[in-house]
């Protein structure tokens, strides 16, 4: 949530929704050390997940190198379905994570800028409202300083603040963007996870990538007394063609390439928890497909 908000065009009214479709494949356990890795039963499972998110800049105010002062608002929703097989114990089959909350950029001077962001979220594993409790709330606050070494290249550091462990927690925040304009582009963001393509604009209305993306969700729940965090992580590679539709605005994506790895297992809601060793279990690599919509509303 935090990383959403801290990478949104400041200048930009935007919509975007996507399906992703990932493959079935079996469920593995990484143990630590030189272990081999050990299959676990004939457990397997494939996901959809359904994503949304739209930016609402309130004011913007650019300087006279071109950078922005702006508030805005920003919503995003994911919904994930996990298709398990074959699991001996309980297994989460859906999360819903909605999301909300106000940022702002500013310039301090000619190399340096400032995002700032504060949300709130709900991270449930199920669609029912009226099974929604304080525990599936998360809120977080953040600040990152950004440093403009070229006009194609900014890197920056900063700390989040978030109550993912039940209790306000600070952790370590990193931005990296940096891109290669021309009819052949390479761009790299690590913000909200990690996405990285190498395109080619074939024409106005066409342009091809290859790219490499982290993404995932989250669901805060209850299990045998203990109060746990249920991620779901994936990184996908592929090939995504853009496809803008006209003078409307829109531009229609998709993607066809392979799930490299997702990580789907349960840990204590601790800081020991985070980095145990006993919850490395992971769907291996399978079919990837997304469909995809974006929408610059100002157009």
């Amino acid at each position: 949530m935090l990383g959403t908000l801290l990478c949104l065009k400041a200048n930009a009214q935007q919509a975007s929704f996507k399906t992703e479709f990932i493959g079935n494949s079996g469920y593995w356990f990484l143990p630590s050390g030189d272990k081999p890795k050990e299959k676990i039963g004939d457990s397997k499972g494939s996901s959809i997940v359904y994503q949304g998110a739209v930016n609402i800049p309130l004011s913007t105010r650019l300087n006279e190198h071109n950078r922005p002062t702006a508030w805005g608002v920003g919503f995003s929703g994911a919904y994930a379905y996990l298709n398990n097989e074959h699991f001996a114990g309980e297994m989460v089959s859906e999360i819903m994570n909605l999301q909300a909350g106000i940022y702002h950029l500013r310039p301090l001077n000619e190399k340096w800028s400032l995002r700032a962001s504060v949300g709130i979220g709900v991270f449930t594993p199920s669609t029912d409202f009226s099974n929604i409790g304080f525990k599936n709330v998360l809120g977080s606050a953040g600040v990152v300083f950004i440093r403009h070494l070229k006009p194609n290249l900014s890197i920056g550091g900063g700390l989040a603040l978030n109550s993912s462990l039940g209790y306000p927690m600070v952790f370590p925040a990193v931005y990296v963007n940096w891109k290669r304009h021309g009819k052949f582009n390479v761009s790299a963001e690590l913000i909200d996870g990690l996405d990285v393509a190498a395109s080619y604009k074939l024409n106005d209305h066409l342009k091809l990538s290859w790219v490499l993306e982290m993404n995932g969700q989250v669901a805060l729940l209850e299990k045998e007394g203990k109060d746990v965090i249920f991620s779901h992580q994936y990184i996908v590679t592929g090939l995504r063609p853009e496809v803008k539709l006209g003078k409307t605005g829109l531009t229609a994506t998709a993607m066809v390439g392979l799930n490299l790895y997702r990580p789907a297992a349960y840990s204590d809601r601790t800081l020991k928890g985070m980095f145990a060793s006993n919850n490395d279990y992971y769907f291996s690599a399978s079919p990837y497909a997304s469909i995809g919509l974006k929408w610059d509303l100002k157009r």
